[in-house]
């Protein structure tokens, strides 16, 4: 006779990912990125791409780190990104808050959100280069409506999800609006939050690459384009990497603070 499954006191079974020690998931990681760099190797060595291998890039790496090309790129378009990233989720929140909490802010700004939203960023790109000029507005901007346009709408569809019940029984318990939207709302709504900063992270990301191929003096993607035009494959794949290694790192961060952030949620 099977033994009966674990289960959580809500009678669901707990999910691996759950229990897995973070120094197993860490190795896990690891392996994942020793097998990926092992099948890059392969296949350039093999002559299937042609793609210059991990040791053509980790030299043009230490070259570019030496010469500090890769740290002045680095920062250029860590700058920007941070910079528009922080001011589109600083301005989303509280407007997708007041869409969210106020049908008539919503029937005013919605239009405008969903009309904007259909509008890739990279698209206005050439009107903002010839409205601000090739210095850092531009670029700033586009991110912003990057970063913007993730955030308004996860945070506004985190308002409009919030459970009626758990509202009506705080009004019922003698909740004036303005505690039931700071105890109530704001927590129930901050998982959408954080998927909607991370998702304006990786539009932020997209776009201040696509703003330095078209108009830039410094950046990773500025560094790309110039490899472009000597076919300099090993640090357009530098500057790939970087971005990635940024990104990612980002990514982490955000994490960390949605876990301390909805530490009352359980999660898989």
């Amino acid at each position: 006779m099977s033994a009966a499954p674990d289960v959580t006191p809500g009678g669901a079974a707990p999910s691996r990912a759950s229990w897995m020690p973070g120094a197993t998931m860490l190795a896990l990681n690891i392996l994942a990125v020793l097998l990926g760099l092992g099948a890059w190797a392969l296949v350039t060595a093999e002559g299937v791409v042609g793609l210059p291998g991990p040791g053509a890039v980790l030299s043009a790496a230490i070259t570019l780190a030496r010469n500090g090309q890769l740290l002045s790129d680095a920062l250029a378009s860590l700058a920007r990104v941070l910079t528009g990233f922080l001011l589109g989720v600083l301005v989303a929140i509280p407007v997708g808050f007041l869409m969210g909490w106020y049908k008539v802010a919503r029937g005013l700004i919605e239009p405008y959100v969903q009309f904007f939203r259909t509008i890739p960023p990279l698209a206005v790109i050439p009107l903002a280069i010839v409205t601000m000029g090739i210095g850092e507005t531009p670029k700033i901007f586009v991110i912003f409506l990057a970063a913007f346009l993730s955030s308004v709408v996860a945070t506004f569809q985190g308002v409009v999800s919030v459970d009626r019940t758990l509202i009506n029984a705080a009004r019922v318990l003698g909740a004036k609006d303005a505690t039931i939207f700071r105890r109530v709302v704001i927590p129930a709504s901050t998982p959408f939050i954080m998927v909607g900063v991370r998702i304006g992270l990786g539009s932020s990301w997209a776009t201040v690459v696509a703003a330095e191929l078209i108009a830039a003096q410094s950046g990773l993607g500025f560094r790309m384009q110039q490899a472009q035009l000597y076919y300099d494959l090993p640090t357009i794949f530098v500057s790939l990497i970087a971005i990635g290694v940024l990104g990612l790192l980002m990514d982490r961060i955000i994490i960390a603070a949605d876990r301390v952030l909805t530490a009352w949620q359980e999660k898989a």
